[in-house]
């Protein structure tokens, strides 16, 4: 029996660290984003609705890297 190497996985979403202002800025991005999709999708110009939930999700990605910058720079100061 052979013995295939296969090598790891990779994520799509690859790691990048970011600054926790760069962070708070892209949040704020697709905040508003999601308040203009929202308001496509209400007067039916949105052509497709589930990039709604994907915003939802990034921003709830960012909130929680935003969280751990934080953490992170709280236990950097003790």
């Amino acid at each position: 029996m052979a013995i295939i190497n296969k090598s790891p996985k990779t994520t799509k979403n690859a790691v990048v660290v970011k600054s926790l202002n760069q962070l708070e800025k892209d949040l704020l991005t697709k905040q508003t984003d999601l308040v203009e999709l929202k308001r496509g999708h209400k007067l039916g110009e949105l052509t497709n609705p589930r990039i709604i939930t994907v915003t939802r999700k990034e921003i709830a990605r960012l909130h929680t890297a935003i969280r751990v910058a934080v953490i992170a720079k709280q236990k950097e100061n003790k």
